[in-house]
């Protein structure tokens, strides 16, 4: 009972709490304007009273300010609704392919080179061929018999005589049979998108093992 009573007295006794929100005065908003009109009648001549068509003209520039703030205020819910519907249509894309709209590479000489390929079927058989910009083969790299999937392939930089590529631009594409003897073909850069993240207003994508920004994407599909 002693506890309950001292509960209740603290209580009666307790400090009202104090608002530490700072208005911002920085900017004039309709209720200031509103403040300073009625102050301006309140101190007007009477032998020169203020002329009625600048009270109308400063009554009709309120309605423009209150009405510039209501359009503000719905255009910045709008603009939240569409990015809230934005995310979520990004959502819906998991499970189809992203393009990424290019299957380059760059090597620069005496360094190696990784990177990953998307197989949509099984692969029976099939290979690598990495080409310089002239369209010229350089190397090719077996794929091996494997399920569908993202693989990751090494290149050491060496064409297929065991010479040294030049630095330069690359490009990656591949050739498969699947094991219902279909000729297929795929390349670097689409891949299926596995997840979707948001991180600091920034929507990202999963393609491969990377997450890769959303307007880096292409092409969905």
């Amino acid at each position: 009972m002693a506890i309950n009573s001292l509960g209740q007295n603290a209580a009666l006794y307790a400090e009202p709490k104090v608002s530490t929100e700072v208005k911002d005065k920085t900017a004039l908003g309709k209720d200031d304007f509103m403040t300073l009109l009625l102050v301006e009648l309140q101190h007007q001549d009477p032998t020169e009273p203020m002329d009625s068509e600048k009270i109308l003209t400063q009554t009709s520039q309120l309605a423009g300010l209150e009405s510039s703030e209501n359009t503000n205020k719905a255009l910045e819910e709008l603009a939240a609704t569409l990015g809230g519907t934005q995310q979520f249509s990004t959502i819906a894309a998991i499970g189809k392919t992203a393009d990424l709209g290019s299957n380059a590479i760059t090597y620069d000489e005496g360094s190696s080179s990784s990177f990953e390929v998307y197989f949509p079927s099984d692969i029976q058989q099939g290979s690598i061929q990495v080409v310089d910009s002239s369209g010229s083969l350089i190397k090719t790299l077996d794929v091996g018999t494997n399920k569908s999937g993202v693989y990751q392939f090494d290149w050491d930089g060496k064409d297929n005589n065991g010479n040294e590529a030049d630095s330069g631009i690359y490009y990656v594409n591949a050739s498969y049979t699947d094991p219902d003897g279909n000729n297929l073909e795929t390349r670097l850069g689409a891949y299926p998108i596995e997840s979707v993240r948001f991180d600091g207003g920034q929507t990202l994508v999963k393609v491969g093992s990377n997450y890769v920004p959303l307007e880096n994407i292409k092409e969905v599909y």
